[in-house]
């Protein structure tokens, strides 16, 4: 049989591109440390444009709205609370889930006993700009999913795979760890992620993860992680279309930054190389990073 050369040639192209991009090496380095107040222990970062939302469990669950001035975070005035006829609902947000077009999902994890045993995974799917405009879930709470398929937590954010938006979360547990991809429009409406056609994909991946970052023009999720319980940095940039493809996560680099030996909680990529990394602890918890791809 004769090959057709010229047909082959992309596909050929697109393996040797990606095996070029899977040998590079990730480093990356901690370039200041600063402190942000009135977030209680901060929970996350997202960043929609030039928006930067941060996001923690005051005396109740708390998004604070910054712009960057240069390389520093400026307050706008500009808070969340995310509680309903005053009562505390998202008391530890976990995760954001804003893509600009698909309905808006924030993610809670609440621990049932000291031990860490027993959780509770809640995802809601909110009104953004309702949110915004009046500061609280007054009104904007449209629809409260019970994350059941979670092992321990949920941490949702929106990804891209065979050209379609998902949305994925993961476990923080030290054990049967995963990544899962849910359907938006079916996760939208559901009352349990264990629902037909909500979990559509998943892999299993190493444990403690606190939050999760799309990196959209590469492909990569970073699981944004702790090295042990509750404490020291590690960033694990993985290929995500791979992972789920063999069911096992597909590691491209895994960053540990021994310098910090806090509770890392969450990240964002302000540009190619530039980044914001946030921790739960009082003082030095908004670190601005540099990843050298």
């Amino acid at each position: 049989m004769k090959m057709n050369w010229k047909m082959m040639l992309p596909a050929a192209m697109a393996v040797v591109a990606l095996s070029a991009f899977v040998s590079n090496e990730i480093s990356m380095t901690l370039d200041r440390e600063t402190s942000v107040d009135s977030l209680g222990a901060c929970q996350g970062v997202s960043r929609q444009g030039n928006r930067i939302f941060l996001y923690g469990d005051r005396e109740v669950g708390m998004i604070r709205e910054y712009r960057l001035d240069h390389d520093t975070l400026v307050y706008l005035n500009k808070q969340i609370k995310l509680t309903e006829n005053g009562q505390d609902v998202i008391g530890h947000p976990t995760g954001i889930a804003y893509n600009g077009k698909d309905p808006v999902f924030i993610g809670n994890s609440v621990r049932l006993n000291k031990e860490g045993t027993a959780w509770k995974a809640v995802i809601y799917n909110v009104n953004w700009e309702g949110l915004q405009k009046t500061g609280t879930l007054d009104g904007n709470l449209i629809n409260t999913i019970d994350d059941d398929a979670c092992i321990q937590g949920t941490r949702p954010e929106y990804v891209k795979y065979n050209n379609k938006w998902y949305v994925a979360t993961a476990d923080y547990g030290n054990k049967a760890n995963e990544v899962r991809l849910y359907d938006p429009e079916k996760l939208a409406t559901c009352k349990k992620t264990s629902e037909p056609g909500v979990l559509v994909k998943k892999f299993s991946c190493s444990p403690w993860v606190q939050n999760l970052h799309w990196i959209a023009d590469k492909g990569v999720l970073v699981l944004i992680q702790n090295q042990i319980e509750g404490r020291k940095w590690r960033f694990t940039y993985v290929d995500m279309a791979r992972s789920l493809e063999a069911g096992q996560m597909q590691v491209l680099k895994q960053v540990d930054i021994d310098k910090r030996a806090d509770e890392l909680e969450g990240f964002t990529f302000l540009d190619k190389t530039k980044g914001i990394a946030v921790t739960s602890s009082r003082k030095n918890n908004v670190n601005y990073t540099t990843t050298i791809w």
